[in-house]
């Protein structure tokens, strides 16, 4: 099952959102507000991703951490850091259940359910 992580209000999710409409892709979406996340997933995210992958650094959440923790920013500080503010991830997130993608891109998404057989 394909799960797209990210917030109601994100301009990328919903452009990810109406691009997975538009092809037909059957995924439920996860929104990090209302349904919370899991220690596990945010673990999951920085093996597979890494947390400058992971770490939306563009992001106001970002802005609004002190100097002393971005400068510090490790794996085990940015998973403290994103389960106490989600809006740390950079959105959308995308689980196809074989990967994880941060970002949206037609291109990318385009080139993401060609690999992947769902």
């Amino acid at each position: 099952m394909v799960i797209l992580y990210g917030i109601k209000n994100c301009d990328s999710v919903k452009k990810a959102r109406k691009w997975l409409d538009n092809h037909g892709v059957d995924y439920k979406f996860h929104d990090f507000r209302s349904d919370g996340l899991s220690a596990e997933s945010v673990e999951q995210w920085l093996e597979d991703l890494g947390w400058e992958t992971l770490v939306n650094k563009r992001s106001t959440s970002w802005k609004q951490l002190d100097a002393q923790t971005r400068d510090n920013m490790n794996t085990e500080t940015a998973k403290a850091a994103i389960m106490a503010q989600p809006t740390l991830i950079k959105r959308p997130l995308l689980d196809t259940g074989h990967s994880h993608f941060t970002g949206f891109s037609a291109t990318n998404y385009e080139e993401i359910f060609t690999q992947h057989t769902l």
